[in-house]
Parts: C-alpha cells; structure tokens; sequence
C-alpha cells in the first residue's frame, strides 16, 4: 500500500528538516510550512512531530492484525511470516525515507525511544495471537514470549542489515533465510498428522510354512520397514 501524497510530504520535510536544523530546533509549524499544508492538516495524520517520519504503526497494525486472524493454529507459520513481510515491505516501499530516519533515529534519543516503543507493539501483538494458538498448552505464555520476540528479532536484523547498506539490495531472500530459523521454532504449532495404516506385500516361497511367513512379517513390521524379507 503507497503513502499518501500528504503524509509522504509530511514525512520528507520532516526528515529533511530533523537533518538541516536538528529535532529539538524542528516545529510541527517548520514541517507542515516545508510540506506545503496547514498546521490543522498536519494533526490529521500525526499526533506529534516524531510520528511524521515514522510508518504508520496503527495502520500496520490492522494490516497484520487482520493477517494473523485469518489464520489458525494449523496455519500460524504462514501468517506469521507473511506479517513479517509485510511491514518489511512498508519500511522497503519508501526506502528515501526509511534510510533518512535510520540515520536520524541514530542520533536522536527521543526516536530511538520512539521506535523501541514501536517495535514492543508488535512484538506484543505477536505474542497475543501465538498465545491464543498455543491455548493451554504447557509453558504457552513463555513460548508465546519467545516466539514473538524470534520473529521481531529475525525482521529487525534483516531490516537494520539493508539499511547499513543504503538499501542497495533486495532483502527479501535474508529474509526468508532469517524466517527459517524463525519457522524451526513454531514447528510444534502445527497439528501432528495422523499416519495412514501402510499395506505390508510381502512375498514367500510355497514351500514357507505359516509360522515361517509370520515371523518374517513381524520382524519387518518391529524393524519399521527397513530391509527386504
């Protein structure tokens, strides 16, 4: 999903700004004057001056939080990682700013507490949704912990990688590769599939007497298949 016009200028001339005259020296005013809207324009899409160089968190959010309940317990690794996806693609789509805002969030104190903030929102809606997965399970609200951290931490090595790089590369095969570690860790989310019943064909001489054949048979079936009678 693009930015809309306005909150992509909104959050050009912010950046823009943060780096010519410093965050604390920047105003809502200077931002939305440099932007070319009002300042009643400006609290339509941001709270505060911070907010406008930052992705829209509350809209990510639906996004993932209508993703992950569209899923079940048999589906939770898809959902989690398409999620994942997503919001990699958000940070990706608007790279100009995504790569101005890393430097920024770098040197500012108060956008680096912004985005710690940013990121514990998701890690806990993680957690909600793969607690309710796990149910009563044992330990479910520790491995819901663990879970939802792995994948935070799995996006944001990935993401922070692409962003010392200046954004020159795809980052989506370091992110399937980081999800695969993520995917060992909900493998116990799936639901175990029944075995179908396997036919045993075994064939004898007609000279094996009934006790010949049945031994042979049981000690194919003790040996789990290996080998040949």
């Amino acid at each position: 999903m693009s930015i809309p016009p306005i909150r992509r200028r909104l959050a050009e001339a912010a950046v823009a700004l943060f780096d010519e005259n410093g965050y604390d020296a920047t105003t809502v005013d200077d931002i939305a004057a440099r932007a070319g809207v009002s300042r009643s324009t400006f609290f339509r899409y941001h709270r505060s001056k911070d907010d406008a160089i930052f992705p829209d968190h509350d809209e990510l959010l639906a996004r993932i939080d209508a993703r992950l309940r569209a899923s079940t317990a048999e589906t939770a690794i898809v959902a989690i990682t398409d999620a994942v996806r997503i919001v990699l693609a958000h940070y990706v789509d608007d790279a100009e700013v995504s790569l101005r805002r890393y430097r920024l969030v770098r040197r500012v104190p108060a956008l680096r507490d912004r985005e710690i903030a940013s990121v514990a929102r998701y890690q806990r809606l993680f957690r909600e949704f793969v607690g309710e997965w796990l149910g009563a399970s044992p330990d479910a609200g520790l491995r819901a912990e663990l879970m939802a951290a792995s994948v935070v931490t799995a996006h944001n090595q990935v993401l922070r990688g692409w962003l010392r790089a200046g954004g020159t590369y795809d980052p989506s095969t370091p992110l399937d590769h980081a999800l695969g570690y993520v995917i060992a860790t909900f493998r116990h989310l799936e639901q175990p599939q029944e075995k179908s019943d396997e036919i045993v064909v075994a064939a004898f001489p007609r000279s094996a007497t009934p006790q010949a054949v049945m031994t042979a048979i049981q000690q194919h079936l003790e040996s789990g298949g290996r080998g040949s009678s």
